[in-house]
């Protein structure tokens, strides 16, 4: 689908369907420089001052008689608009509320008044909150990523303010790149209210088909992120009956290198996962205590492409899994420094195109570390965003989806952050991608 048939509406109407969206706070970072260093390219960086002296030279412009309105006074200077208690304030106190704003509050603010309606729908304001925010989402989806290199594109030069147009109309507000509505869209707070509507004759498929009983959809789970990280995430997923209750004994699927086994979710459908494992449990200890990679059983390398980037193949087992199952469970390293990326890619490719019918086959790639940030770096994140982003120990979302070439795949995929020792994030990615293989779930 065209990302441009995604952002549907105008603008002025994402108010009222934002404002119906879940609860969700952001951290306001005070007037501090926020920078974003992404896998699209060069180092981001976008002062909040910046975004004060454009709200501040508006507001002069806009307030361009601020005087007391006397009583009777019938004349056209009564009719110049008069900031309000809220608009007397200092512009750079006026940003400050807003960072403490969630999307579905700035929004409603935009509600308020012509004035407010034209600040909150300042593109210089958004890219500032895209900058700011989209490094900590601990999720992504083919839907909701934002166009990264967007941000390479100048919106104004920062000693010039989007108030210099003509008016600030509906024509007016338009700009090449509309930070706004990739803010919202990726916002795991207001994301629900851009996926695509169901239509009704789908509806009532759904519901007929509710009422036959389906069968236990299969997915085959691979990754470098099941084999070198200190905690083993398959070995978690056994042992975890509060979260995932195991039906099933491990039993052999494929050649030795990889295993099946079944799971409850939410007490509501079966799925089973069938594992695959680069090479045997020797050598993978082998090779985690020597530090050293070791071949992979599951591909082999054909060369490389015109553009220098390496092809492979699956092996013939892994490819009649590939034929048998619903979906694809890729496990990803986010530990900092490891990974890599273009053999990653490939690999995946590889796998996808092995599929029948792969462009329907889901994928959802789980961006794991071992375990849970430490409270000291909990504590950063409460500091200015450019501190706070040099202190994360994890790849985020948005950068392992460009990492592994997810937004050039025809498939739905979505990333989502797990923990391997807490299993955190993972039954969110499991909801998803059984709704993907059109599972009922009650309650979501």
């Amino acid at each position: 689908m065209p990302r441009s048939s995604q952002q549907q509406g105008s603008k002025a109407d994402r108010y009222d369907v934002i404002a119906s969206g879940p609860r969700w706070v952001l951290v306001a970072v005070g007037l501090s420089s926020v920078t974003c260093e992404t896998m699209a390219g060069p180092t981001q960086q976008l002062s909040g001052s910046a975004v004060i002296r454009s709200l501040r030279r508006f507001r002069d412009r806009y307030f361009t008689n601020a005087g007391p309105v006397v009583e009777g006074d019938l004349t056209d200077a009564a009719a110049e608009p008069h900031p309000g208690f809220l608009d007397s304030f200092p512009v750079d106190v006026q940003f400050l509320i807003m960072t403490f704003l969630r999307p579905v509050d700035i929004c409603n603010l935009g509600a308020a008044s012509r004035y407010w309606r034209a600040v909150v729908r300042d593109p210089l304001l958004w890219r500032y909150f895209l900058l700011r925010d989209m490094l900590n989402w601990p999720s992504i989806d083919h839907v909701s990523m934002p166009q990264l290199e967007m941000l390479d594109v100048p919106l104004i030069d920062q000693g010039e303010s989007l108030d210099d147009r003509e008016e600030w109309d509906d024509k007016g507000m338009e700009s090449t790149v509309d930070y706004m509505s990739e803010y919202l869209k990726g916002c795991p707070s207001s994301r629900q209210q851009w996926l695509p509507s169901r239509p009704a004759y789908e509806v009532v498929t759904s519901f007929l088909q509710s009422l036959v009983p389906s069968s236990e959809p299969r997915y085959a789970m691979f990754g470098p992120g099941m084999e070198q990280l200190d905690v083993s995430l398959v070995t978690r997923l056994m042992y975890a009956p509060d979260i995932l209750p195991m039906l099933g004994t491990p039993q052999r699927q494929i050649n030795g290198i990889g295993s099946g086994i079944s799971y409850m979710f939410k007490n509501q459908h079966k799925f089973n996962i069938l594992t695959l494992y680069s090479n045997n449990r020797a050598e993978r200890e082998k090779a985690k205590v020597q530090e050293h990679s070791i071949s992979n059983k599951l591909f082999t390398f054909e060369g490389t492409d015109d553009s220098g980037s390496p092809i492979y193949s699956p092996a013939p087992q892994v490819q009649q899994v590939c034929q048998v199952v619903d979906g694809f469970i890729y496990v990803a390293n986010a530990e900092p420094g490891r990974g890599d990326g273009e053999s990653e890619a490939a690999q995946i490719r590889a796998v996808l195109s092995s599929a029948q019918d792969s462009a329907t086959r889901p994928l959802l790639v789980l961006s794991c570390v071992s375990r849970e940030e430490s409270e000291e770096v909990r504590t950063t994140r409460l500091q200015p965003a450019a501190s706070r982003n040099a202190g994360r120990c994890r790849t985020p979302c948005v950068d392992m989806a460009k990492r592994l070439g997810l937004p050039q795949l025809a498939n739905p995929w979505m990333v989502q952050d797990t923990v391997a020792e807490s299993l955190s994030g993972l039954l969110d990615g499991v909801s998803w991608l059984l709704r993907c293989s059109r599972v009922k779930l009650y309650g979501s």
